[in-house]
């Protein structure tokens, strides 16, 4: 992972710096803010290789931006960006069709070859995620990909999918098991869903489309550890698929639907056992779904050989 932060330079050079190394030299855009306001700005940002893709997740105080033809013809991307808002809001416009604004939450998706200009609408600045994928590694090709000027997605279903499927990206850059490949590809047929260059119900569309929904059913078992009752009935209900289908869900995974509450929940205790060493271990189990403490016991020393109380004496790391 790559991080840089404008505290690295002088005050008075940051937002240069931030425009011709950063912006321009990295990015391939052209910021622009009035002189009187470059002392006060900040910006930082990650960046990550994963899957084939870039992900770049980015915060900065209020600025403009462009990509004109003449920085695409200096740094073509060749590439589909996937973007999370992740701040206030932002506003796009400067391309074909009409100006748009992408709210907190949303999502928008563009190829990276497109003239536009971006900026925030709220007075926090920039934060969001962009999912960079060159062309060359989707495997779906069509003359259309490179046809597409900054949009929102306006099918309200792929939105939880997308959210999903950023978690685990997220995750997947911090170490998790999670197949980041798999994810990208998702991300990357759920835009071209969207666009209407793939059909949903194609190999490649329900491909996507199982990969994400195994990502939401991951979020949501994460989100209900605490509730005894967590059931594949209610994950498939917030779904909105059958039961059947969930469990299809988990045949593509290392684990079972059943197997992955467990281990969820087990991976949770082990959380709350480090960062609350005084409280009780019987408190843990129940916040963390267990029917009983005997039954957390004996689940526990099945998956790590030694009982909790043993982990916690360790202060084990947890493997």
């Amino acid at each position: 992972m790559y991080r840089w932060c404008t505290e690295e330079v002088e005050p008075k050079d940051r937002f240069d710096y931030w425009r011709e190394v950063r912006s321009k030299g990295l990015f391939g855009v052209t910021a622009e803010l009035e002189r009187e306001r470059r002392g006060d700005f900040f910006g930082e940002f990650s960046l990550r290789q994963l899957g084939g893709a870039g992900l770049v997740e980015l915060k900065a105080s209020q600025y403009t931006v462009e990509r004109s033809s003449s920085d695409i013809a200096d740094a073509p991307g060749e590439s589909i960006c996937v973007y999370q808002q992740l701040g206030s809001g932002g506003w796009f416009g400067g391309m074909r069709g009409n100006d748009f604004a992408i709210a907190n939450g949303s999502f928008a998706t563009s190829h990276t070859d497109l003239p536009y200009r971006t900026a925030p609408l709220g007075a926090g600045g920039f934060h969001l995620r962009i999912l960079k994928i060159p062309l060359g590694s989707i495997p779906t090709q069509d003359r259309r990909m490179r046809e597409l000027a900054p949009r929102t997605f306006s099918d309200p279903s792929l939105a939880p999918l997308l959210g999903a499927c950023f978690a685990d990206l997220d995750e997947a850059a911090d170490g998790s098991a999670v197949d980041a490949t798999s994810l990208v590809q998702a991300l990357a047929h759920l835009a071209l869903i969207e666009r209407g260059i793939v059909r949903p119900g194609s190999r490649r569309g329900q491909a996507a489309l199982r990969t994400a929904r195994l990502s939401q059913a991951r979020r949501l078992i994460a989100g209900h550890l605490q509730n005894p009752d967590l059931a594949p009935t209610m994950v498939a209900d917030q779904l909105g698929v059958s039961v059947r289908h969930l469990h299809m869900l988990f045949e593509t995974a290392a684990k079972t639907f059943s197997q992955t509450v467990t281990d969820e929940r087990l991976k949770q205790s082990r959380r709350l056992m480090r960062e609350a060493p005084e409280r009780l271990i019987a408190d843990i189990a129940t916040s963390c779904g267990f029917e009983s403490l005997a039954t957390y016991y004996r689940v526990f020393n099945a998956a790590y050989g030694m009982a909790p109380g043993d982990f916690r004496a360790r202060g084990s790391d947890g493997h």
